[in-house]
């Protein structure tokens, strides 16, 4: 059921992804030109989320003590800003404006089929890779 339910939620994601047009990394790339071709439709399509985020995460946390297939709520706890998290912003903002492609576009992305999205979602899985390597060795270190 968990499993049926991750699937579920992914595609539904994946068909809002598609429907507002995310998945193509030109609109992305365009609402960054603001000098240039700029395409505000990103601003509307972020609202929205947020809208519906905020509704979700209030009517789930309002009302549950536990998520329905889990022991408990994997929520971080952390309220630090730190090196490692602007850091991390950093890159992912940077991917972002130049390759047009944010993790949740380029998934459903790869089936368009365009070589340009399976080379994007492969730098990030080895991005991915490298940066928790990095980050057990310098934890394995501190703690040495």
């Amino acid at each position: 059921m968990k499993i049926l339910s991750a699937l579920l939620i992914g595609a539904v994601f994946g068909i809002g992804i598609a429907i507002s047009g995310m998945a193509n990394p030109a609109k992305v790339l365009n609402f960054f030109d603001i000098a240039g071709t700029w395409d505000p439709s990103l601003i509307f399509v972020m609202g929205g989320a947020l809208v519906v985020a905020a509704i979700g995460y209030r009517g789930v946390f309002g009302t549950r003590d536990k998520p329905l297939f889990e022991p408990q709520y994997n929520v971080p706890s952390s309220r630090v800003i730190d090196a490692r998290l602007v850091g991390g912003s950093s890159l992912f903002g940077i991917g972002w404006g130049i390759a047009g492609f944010c993790p949740g576009g380029a998934i459903p992305a790869l089936g368009l089929g365009y070589t340009e999205t399976f080379v994007f979602v492969a730098a990030m899985v080895t991005g991915i890779v490298i940066a928790r390597t990095l980050g057990n060795l310098t934890f394995k270190t501190a703690n040495a």
